[in-house]
């Protein structure tokens, strides 16, 4: 059977999708997506992942609280978190990480909820999904004192060095449609590690791709994605597809097929 991709970051709750989902999903299985794993910015949006995970049997769910999102969250978060995460269509605890971009919540608060996210996510034996913005520094070190390896660094934005390490590491790092927008550092990036522990994603409805630029995202362009990626590592569009869709069944224990 020919690999399908797999959309390993989108936020199907989002209110751009609120009176269209049906149409968004059905094309992205028309376009060749065989699985979408929509993810989680905090516990209300959560919750809505699992929901839409239910009802969709070629969508999973990833639950976690964002670090825009950090100095919101209860003091009960985790506990909560820990039991969404028993639903059998729970891939991955995330959205966590380190935004020192935006600076929405105090650093220390976002670090002190990652950590506990990143050991939430080992003593469940799930993976993360991290984002970061100008964090290596700190990202890194969080992810050393939880002693948690297993993840992904989503809509990759650091340096081909920082990628080198996160890799070494145990961790996966994951593209968008911002690898399409002309030259820029993903190039770099891809060209220094190739397709090892590598995946594509939308980040939808954000980041759409050219030439959907400037429109709302949805899964079915993460083939552009795929395709630049092809074009940039001196492949083809099977091979990035065979590979990333690999990394994501192994890294989010997803069955052949990717259907649930």
């Amino acid at each position: 059977m020919t690999p399908q991709l797999i959309d390993t970051h989108a936020h199907l709750f989002h209110e751009d999708y609120a009176d269209r989902l049906d149409q968004v999903l059905q094309r992205a299985e028309e376009t060749g997506i065989g699985a979408i794993i929509c993810v989680g910015l905090d516990l209300p949006t959560s919750e809505q992942a699992v929901t839409i995970a239910e009802t969709y049997p070629k969508v999973w769910a990833a639950v976690g609280i964002h670090p825009h999102d950090a100095e919101d969250a209860p003091p009960e978060a985790l506990h909560n978190l820990e039991s969404l995460a028993t639903h059998n269509k729970v891939v991955a605890i995330g959205e966590t990480g380190l935004d020192y971009v935006r600076n929405q919540s105090p650093p220390e608060v976002q670090r002190a909820l990652f950590q506990g996210q990143l050991e939430l996510a080992r003593s469940l034996d799930l993976p993360v999904v991290v984002h970061n913005r100008r964090a290596d520094d700190d990202l890194l070190a969080t992810m050393q004192a939880a002693g948690h390896a297993k993840g992904v660094l989503h809509c990759f934005s650091s340096t081909p060095e920082f990628a080198r390490i996160a890799i070494d590491f145990g961790f996966h790092i994951s593209f968008t449609g911002t690898v399409t927008y002309g030259k820029n550092r993903n190039e770099s990036v891809l060209k220094a590690v190739g397709l090892e522990r590598v995946m594509v994603e939308t980040d939808c409805p954000y980041l759409a791709p050219v030439p959907h630029r400037g429109k709302a995202n949805e899964p079915a362009f993460v083939r552009h994605v795929a395709e630049k990626i092809a074009g940039i590592c001196g492949t083809t569009l099977e091979e990035v597809t065979r590979t990333t869709t690999a990394n994501a069944q192994e890294l989010f224990r997803l069955p052949n097929g990717s259907s649930g």
